[in-house]
């Protein structure tokens, strides 16, 4: 393999993904030349019914690899194959030298990528941080803030909510089963249970109850199962931010390419928020859920969730009226704070390599 390609998917490969699962595979047709094989997780996962979670971190992918090649001094253009089915996306690369190329300032950031699902700093994110992050977006996205004391309660409880939905419907606790890790502080392809946000006792009963759906389901009957890992893991952590904030697009994506291009948005807001040395945590649940709602796409074989689904798309819709909720790509919280201590890390090149 190219000295200089090597290193940029040892870069690309860090770009964020639900729960870890690096939807890309890639295919290396010359030094100049290379293939990313999108995938979904819509056949599993109840996050990504559309495949629209996947699609959005394709995009953060193609934005990495785009700023990884200008420090070689190369630009990378990406053209998606028209016939690929819709749950595999298919990009051609096409790497250029140019001599008006100069190193984007993010390339520091892209393994470094601060993810925090604990408890911030309160202290507001400042108006010069701002308007950088602002900057950050090309002109067909914003950037809006909910950083006061009662907008961050609002949103808090909102999530702490959503977090009911996620932790009693039989559909999400099949994923959550899956993706973590137990006993980890790093995971290649998983979430480290150091990493949920959870205190050590409740995570202990969550492996407890997580062996079986039937466990998971007798603890939030009778024992208000899911009362401390909302608290430890949406409620809390919600107040104790600097902000939330929603990415907005001009209008509402539609199809593969306005989420690819919403994606490469979110990285390049993201790697920003950690230049300025904030912590970030995507808040992306009550966004999805909002959209089945939205397009009356059943989620679960359990009526209770859907109901629930649909109020809070009303408390969504309210909190950021008067802007159509279709049009936000992205919800998260930020804030100053230390780093965490255990994060998802990603697989090697080498077995991220397709040879057809």
């Amino acid at each position: 393999m190219d000295s200089r390609l090597e290193h940029i998917l040892d870069a690309a490969r860090w770009a964020p993904s639900g729960d870890n699962t690096q939807p890309w595979r890639f295919e290396i047709v010359d030094a100049g030349h290379l293939i990313v094989h999108g995938f979904d997780t819509r056949e599993h996962c109840v996050y990504d019914l559309d495949g629209h979670a996947s699609q959005l971190a394709i995009g953060c992918l193609l934005e990495t690899l785009a700023i990884a090649a200008s420090e070689h001094g190369l630009r990378a253009e990406f053209a998606r194959r028209p016939h690929a089915p819709e749950h595999q996306p298919t990009l051609e690369v096409t790497l250029t030298p140019d001599v008006g190329i100069v190193a984007d300032p993010l390339i520091p950031c892209i393994r470094e990528r601060r993810v925090q699902r604990r408890a911030m700093s309160t202290q507001p994110i400042g108006a010069v941080a701002k308007e950088t992050l602002a900057r950050s977006l090309s002109p067909d996205f914003q950037v809006v803030w909910k950083e006061t004391t009662r907008e961050r309660w609002a949103l808090a409880r909102l999530m702490f909510a959503n977090a009911y939905v996620r932790l009693t419907t039989p559909e999400a606790y099949r994923v959550h089963r899956d993706v973590i890790e137990w006993n980890s502080r790093f995971s290649e392809t998983r979430i480290p249970d150091q990493a949920v946000g959870a205190d050590r006792l409740t995570l202990k009963l969550m492996r407890w109850a997580m062996h079986s759906w039937e466990r998971v389901d007798f603890l939030n009957r009778y024992l208000m199962g899911t009362l401390m890992p909302r608290l430890q893991m949406d409620l809390l952590p919600g107040l104790a931010c600097g902000a939330h904030f929603a990415i907005v697009a001009a209008k509402p994506p539609a199809n593969v390419d306005d989420y690819l291009a919403a994606g490469r948005q979110v990285q390049r807001f993201w790697l920003t928020a950690t230049r300025l040395d904030l912590e970030v945590q995507p808040e992306m649940t009550p966004l999805i859920f909002s959209r089945y709602v939205r397009e009356g796409r059943g989620f679960s074989r359990l009526s209770r969730p859907g109901e629930i689904a649909a109020s809070l798309a009303d408390r969504l819709a309210g909190e950021f009226a008067p802007i159509d909720p279709a049009r936000l790509v992205f919800l998260g919280r930020i804030g100053a704070g230390p780093q965490a201590t255990a994060r998802s890390t990603r697989l090697p090149v080498e077995r991220l390599l397709r040879s057809d």
